[in-house]
């Protein structure tokens, strides 16, 4: 059986800065029609940096939708059209300053895939070069090097929250584990 269902109409119900949203009526797989609300995004970035010594580069900031400070990956948003590897290395120097030498794709992690169409590609960078970093302007954030086994501590904690950030994390986790990364 294929599980799809087929977009029968669809309407822009706003029209944002980032996001866009649709009311769409789709067809079941059993012929009845149904409403599907979908917020369209560009897609992100997260890259999993992890230095000579171990450590993990997360950046805090304060997400307003969520009213609390989160530790995250180096993240962004895509810029229409941009090569997801070209975006996770601009955001990551812009963020942090780094640049990789060695950097890996991870695949890609869905955010809400219920409602949300947006796509997060994951990347692991080592080899890692310091500079400053430059972020966004009205972007504020802390750059902190956390020892590995203190980033998986605060996930089991449930010190780290973010769904990208916690994907990442895992898929960093196994290839590190297989000896490829």
């Amino acid at each position: 059986m294929e599980l799809k269902e087929e977009m029968v109409s669809q309407q822009t119900v706003y029209e944002g800065i980032i996001v866009n949203v649709r009311r769409d009526k789709a067809r079941l797989l059993d012929g009845r029609i149904t409403n599907r609300e979908v917020v369209e995004h560009p897609g992100g970035v997260a890259v999993f940096a992890l230095d000579e010594e171990n450590r993990v580069t997360l950046v805090r900031q304060f997400r307003y939708p969520m009213g609390e400070t989160v530790l995250e990956l180096p993240a962004g948003k895509l810029e229409p059209g941009e090569d997801p590897r070209e975006g996770a290395l601009r955001e990551l120097a812009e963020e942090t300053g780094l640049e990789p030498k060695t950097f890996l794709s991870m695949g890609e992690s869905f955010s809400s895939p219920g409602i949300f169409a947006e796509k997060i590609h994951l990347f692991f960078a080592r080899d890692l070069v310091r500079g400053n970093g430059h972020p966004d302007d009205g972007e504020f954030l802390e750059v902190l090097q956390v020892p590995y086994d203190q980033v998986l501590d605060m996930v089991r904690r449930g010190e780290i929250k973010d769904g990208k950030t916690l994907a990442g994390i895992l898929k960093a986790s196994l290839l590190m584990q297989e000896g490829k990364a």
